[in-house]
């Protein structure tokens, strides 16, 4: 269910209307009333995809309960690997096997050796790369103690699949979201109000601006040969825009009506385009992801805790896979890649340019 849709403009006042009139004086029918509403939003899509996020939710629930009496480092190790294994291994799967399994069959035949495979014909879960790192990050900071599992099953499963920022993020923290899922919430009009402009807003960005740019966009990359050098410019500023106030437009949405629920969700995009340098814009740019990437890769790469060269492979690796995060293409490693090697370049020549 596409939140510019009609669907979704049906679906969201009934929601909102049970949430406060029917299930307002019961945190857990709240809790419940958001379960089915989110597995209904997500359903509409393809209801079999139902069955991969509900045993993701089981199993990390199950690890999160198993770690909370468990002491023994090595079985507390198993238990994390379980969740990551799991969650990584659908992902992969769903996401990067034919990406994975045609380069291998490539590589074969370019040193002689052709091998007769066949790719299967999978369909990508909508949002899997978001829930994914969402549900991790409850696995792992309750493996680090940062965060006490819980015990309510029906809360943990609103966390995993809370229908706002579902399929699109921002892709939230356990250590944020999760616990308000345990608080009464009560209807408060001005907050209401300002989610109501928020996805007024978060609309107008989608469906007035990039949808616009698109057409241009579209027309543009489709005759590219036809192009002069103005017109080159004009549509890749054109595509720059439209990405942003499509993915910032969708965040917006998301963000806004958790906020007619009663919820916070946290900010994606900081105008990212009036960044001073490319290590200031992603800390702008899809905020979630990118601090998402900093504390449970990064930093547990090492960081910049153990040398210059070190960070500079750090940084680089990480950006390659967030651009794999992005999508299983060659284009992808190459936008990951290109802009961990900027980033490198820019914290290098910092150092030159601000020794003492």
């Amino acid at each position: 269910m596409l939140f510019n849709s009609i669907d979704f403009a049906i679906f969201l006042p009934i929601v909102f209307l049970l949430y406060w009139f029917v299930a307002n004086k019961n945190l857990k029918l709240q809790n419940l009333l958001i379960v089915i509403a989110s597995y209904l939003f997500y359903g509409w899509w393809d209801w079999r995809f139902l069955s991969l996020i509900l045993f993701s939710t089981l199993i990390d629930y199950s690890v999160g309960r198993k770690l909370l009496n468990e002491g023994n480092i090595t079985k507390r190790k198993i238990l994390l690997w379980v969740s990551i294994l799991v969650n990584l291994g659908f992902l992969g799967f769903f996401k990067y096997y034919n990406f994975f399994l045609d380069n291998f069959i490539m590589a074969f035949s370019f040193f002689g050796t052709p091998i007769n495979a066949q790719g299967l014909n999978i369909i990508l879960p909508v949002g899997i790369s978001f829930y994914t790192f969402q549900t991790l990050s409850y696995t792992i900071d309750v493996y680090k103690r940062k965060l006490e599992p819980t015990k309510d099953f029906i809360a943990f499963t609103a966390f995993v699949s809370f229908f706002p920022q579902l399929v699109a993020g921002p892709i939230e923290r356990a250590t944020n979201l999760l616990p308000q899922f345990y608080k009464n919430r009560r209807f408060e009009y001005d907050k209401a109000v300002d989610g109501l402009r928020q996805i007024l807003w978060g609309l107008f960005k989608k469906v007035v601006i990039a949808d616009t740019l698109s057409i241009n966009v579209d027309d543009g990359f489709n005759n590219y040969l036809d192009l002069n050098f103005i017109e080159s410019w004009i549509v890749s500023l054109s595509f720059t825009f439209q990405i942003y106030f499509d993915f910032s437009g969708y965040s917006d949405i998301a963000i806004g009506t958790a906020k007619l629920f009663g919820f916070n969700l946290m900010q994606n995009f900081a105008f990212p385009y009036f960044s001073r340098d490319i290590a200031e814009f992603w800390r702008r740019w899809h905020m979630s992801l990118t601090r998402w990437m900093r504390d449970y890769l990064y930093i547990r790469l090492g960081g910049n805790r153990q040398g210059k060269y070190r960070t500079y492979f750090n940084l680089w690796f990480v950006f390659l896979l967030s651009g794999l995060w992005h999508g299983a293409a060659y284009n992808f490693l190459l936008w990951g890649a290109y802009h961990g090697f900027f980033l490198t370049f820019e914290k290098i020549f910092n150092k030159l340019i601000f020794v003492k």
